[in-house]
């Protein structure tokens, strides 16, 4: 990693994305891992599904152990142009209607539920009642 290092933009770096020509972005570097592709544990799939975007999460989510971080100098090929990669959008949930809890339809329906078992209930014991003393 001497020397003038190279910038390439994300276009630049998405054009390596496959068997014989894989490069990959995780945290700002650009790595060249095509002679990596048979030895890495996870496959090659994992890493050419990882092409053409900014890989960092994906790596960082597998928990790489330090000598596979050390491992990745030896790939080495350059920087990324940073304004080449698009800006991650944060997902924001669409906005619910606001709940009205004092809605009086759903108000008296839930009075309902609580009244019309307490009646019945009153009924059978006044019923009750009312054949013993008979």
């Amino acid at each position: 990693m001497g020397g003038e290092r190279k910038v390439y933009t994300l276009a630049e770096v998405s054009e390596h994305n496959d068997t014989k020509d894989c490069w990959l972005v995780i945290a700002g570097k650009v790595f060249n891992v095509t002679k990596f592709l048979e030895d890495h544990p996870g496959g090659d799939d994992v890493l050419l599904s990882a092409t053409g975007k900014d890989a960092t999460d994906d790596f960082e989510d597998v928990g790489h152990s330090s000598s596979a971080r050390a491992m990745m100098d030896e790939f080495y090929v350059g920087d990324i142009d940073s304004s080449s990669i698009p800006s991650k959008v944060k997902y924001t949930p669409p906005k619910q209607p606001h709940y009205n809890q004092d809605k009086t339809p759903e108000f008296i329906i839930k009075l309902l539920q609580f009244l019309v078992p307490l009646l019945i209930l009153g009924l059978a014991v006044g019923l009750r009642f009312y054949a013993k003393s008979t």
